[in-house]
């Protein structure tokens, strides 16, 4: 049809061909209502094989990726002892499980295990709040309440945002489903309700309590080991721990690390920006001591991570690293006098701090740690310590070392 035989289509009087049109679409129109009705939960997929598949009056469009993933049937009974949210009761039109339960199973497809757990974990919340509830229940009111309980519960602003920020996810996959309308009921946004941010904690370690660190006399191996893989972190542009467990021999071209961070692979639009580390003499110490003796390309760095483990096995053991490292790098400070605690991100922040205590410029830090966003490289930055800020003051009064201005006796209000 042309442009201007389909809006006559709505006029009282248009000629036979039109109205044979016309009575067409109604009766499609027609089909596609009562489908939806008799679909709980609603589906896209599932509407669109009862109503659009196979259809002479529709043109099948070009298959999008996410698409391909519905395409054959993947075995999720691996996780349904992690992800309880597969055995909730999703028959409630509207609720919100009905579209966590989705998003969490394409989160499990594409192997992203820690966002998987990030979104169950946001579902438990809110139903330990108030139930699976509606979409329609979810108002500016229920969130502000919401967030006071989490308080009382003694969570922190960190922990409320994101468990607020996947429940905002989902709602936006609601309205691209066609679940609800954004002008319906969306509670978050200007002049509605803002999610809470964290506070920086001043995670960062100064230099002299990094020394200390490095200079420790350590007689335990599993303190040394952890001490190693945390300066291996620090030295490699802070780099995350799951980054570090995947590192490959491959990864290592002359005297310089290259990896892309898992963090990004996923959820950056375009081709992620490769993060490229200087070896310096610690790192290949560090790497003579505990790297794999097996030197193959595809060989992991570390002897620590193996193939032959699921996703989810996979997901688990870097969390366990974490866990190693965290719990040794706590006894180090203790006997060192030193009131910070010293865990993986934080070698993270001490790495972005001291680069910009050094001088160097944020956008730089901001490649080295693989971020899109510069206020996300801001938020690692720790501010300038209260010694610092002394020294940097006397340089508003270096006026005094110059020749003094003959005074009058105006004054300037």
């Amino acid at each position: 049809m042309s442009k201007d035989d389909f809006a006559k289509l709505d006029a009282p009087r248009i000629n036979e061909e039109l109205s044979g049109i016309r009575d067409k679409l109604r009766s499609i129109k027609l089909k596609a209502q009562n489908e939806i009705q008799n679909l709980y939960p609603f589906s896209f997929e599932l509407f669109k094989k009862k109503v659009v598949q196979g259809q002479r009056y529709f043109r099948e469009r070009k298959i999008k990726d996410e698409d391909l993933l519905l395409q054959y049937e993947f075995d999720y009974s691996p996780f349904l002892k992690k992800f309880p949210i597969f055995n909730e009761d999703h028959s409630r039109p509207g609720s919100i499980s009905i579209v966590y339960l989705r998003y969490i199973k394409k989160l499990l497809q594409e192997e992203r295990i820690g966002s998987a757990v990030n979104y169950q974990d946001s579902f438990n919340s809110i139903k330990k709040f108030r139930g699976n509830v509606l979409f329609s229940d979810i108002t500016v009111t229920f969130l502000v309440q919401y967030e006071q309980w989490m308080k009382k519960l003694g969570r922190a602003r960190a922990t409320i945002g994101i468990k607020l920020r996947s429940l905002r996810t989902v709602f936006n996959e609601a309205i691209e489903e066609g679940m609800i309308r954004r002008e319906n009921c969306y509670p978050f946004g200007r002049r509605k309700y803002a999610i809470p941010t964290g506070r920086n904690n001043k995670r960062a370690l100064t230099a002299d309590q990094i020394r200390l660190i490095y200079f420790a006399e350590l007689s335990c191996p599993n303190e040394k080991k952890a001490r190693d893989f945390w300066l291996f972190m620090y030295f490699g542009n802070g780099m995350n721990p799951k980054d570090f467990i995947y590192l490959k021999n491959k990864s290592i071209d002359g005297e310089y690390l290259t990896f892309i961070r898992a963090k990004t692979e996923h959820t950056t639009k375009d081709d992620p920006r490769p993060i490229t580390v200087y070896i310096n003499d610690d790192m290949q110490k560090i790497i003579e001591r505990w790297g794999n003796k097996d030197k193959q390309p595809d060989s992991y760095l570390f002897p620590i991570m193996n193939n032959e483990l699921s996703a989810m096995d996979q997901h688990f053991l870097v969390k366990y690293l974490v866990k190693y490292i965290n719990e040794r790098m706590k006894r180090i400070p203790t006997r060192l006098e030193i009131d910070k605690k010293v865990t993986t991100i934080t070698s993270r922040h001490s790495f972005s701090t001291q680069l910009k205590r050094s001088g160097v410029s944020t956008e730089f830090i901001q490649e080295a740690l693989g971020h899109t966003d510069k206020s996300t490289t801001e938020n690692y930055l720790d501010s300038f310590e209260n010694e610092i800020k002394k020294q940097y003051s006397t340089l508003l009064v270096t006026f005094k070392n110059n020749q003094p201005v003959k005074q009058t006796d105006e004054r300037v209000f």
